[in-house]
């Protein structure tokens, strides 16, 4: 399944997701912001999924974040209106899969790439993959999360290094910060990450979703929706419910 620079292949219980613009270095522009958006609402209801992997198209970069020709274009106001938001809207739906997301940072990550693969769970790079933000460097700030959510997931000393003073990064040293999970040979990230989700498909799905949501609450991901989400799943199991709706049906007044 593809279209728009974002392909989805499923193999069994494993999505995956290739970011397909190589010639680009795999950065969005706005129909990509819009497709990924629209395949995360795909796996979100497939009921076979169980966890989805996420890499880029070829061997030099895994994306090089937002295409600087497509945002450039845009007015000020219409760069915080649409690109920005639309942008967020596409990367919390990402980071808020009710399955397991693993990243495989086949290339460089830079900009709004490395805010894309903040959205996962696990994050595996390959050797050669430099990892950075390099925004201020053109007068712009990391606009899709690259302060917020990098800085719950990685700590706030290493987005300052990477945002601020401009560092870029080896894999090697990404990993000492914890930016990723691990460091993989060049060319072996899809097929690490593929172990990696099978270890995750043996283990009990509804307490990995539920596990899930609960540390996205931790970090303030989208705690509102996680205590709703699991209260709902609480009381829709009640005997009261059912009650309820049968006397909603009988159109009489419930008895509880």
């Amino acid at each position: 399944m593809s279209g728009n620079g974002v392909r989805l292949k499923i193999e069994g219980p494993v999505a995956i997701i290739v970011i397909e613009r190589e010639g680009k270095l795999n950065a969005f522009d706005a129909a990509m912001v819009a497709e990924l958006q629209r395949l995360c609402a795909l796996i979100e209801h497939n009921a076979t999924i169980r966890v989805a992997v996420m890499t880029g198209a070829g061997a030099k970069a895994f994306s090089a974040g937002g295409d600087i020709e497509a945002w450039s274009r845009e007015t000020p106001e219409d760069f915080g209106r649409f690109w920005v938001r639309e942008g967020h809207a596409a990367f919390d739906a990402l980071a808020r899969l009710r399955q397991p997301l693993i990243a495989v940072l086949n290339g460089h990550a830079l900009g709004g790439g490395l805010e894309l693969a903040a959205c996962a769970d696990y994050r595996i790079a390959e050797a050669h993959a430099k990892i950075g933000q390099p925004e201020t460097g053109l007068g712009i700030i990391p606009g899709w999360s690259g302060t917020q959510r990098a800085t719950r997931r990685f700590g706030a000393q290493a987005v300052r290094r990477m945002a601020i003073f401009g560092e870029i990064l080896t894999a090697k040293e990404a990993r000492e910060l914890g930016i990723v999970d691990e460091v993989v040979e060049s060319g072996q990230g899809l097929a690490r990450a593929m172990e990696v989700a099978e270890k995750v498909c043996s283990r009990a799905p509804l307490a990995t979703e539920i596990t899930k949501m609960l540390v996205n609450a931790a970090e303030a991901e989208e705690t509102e929706r996680v205590f709703d989400c699991l209260a709902g799943m609480a009381a829709a199991q009640s005997k009261e419910l059912q009650a309820g709706l049968s006397a909603f049906r009988e159109r009489r007044p419930p008895k509880f």
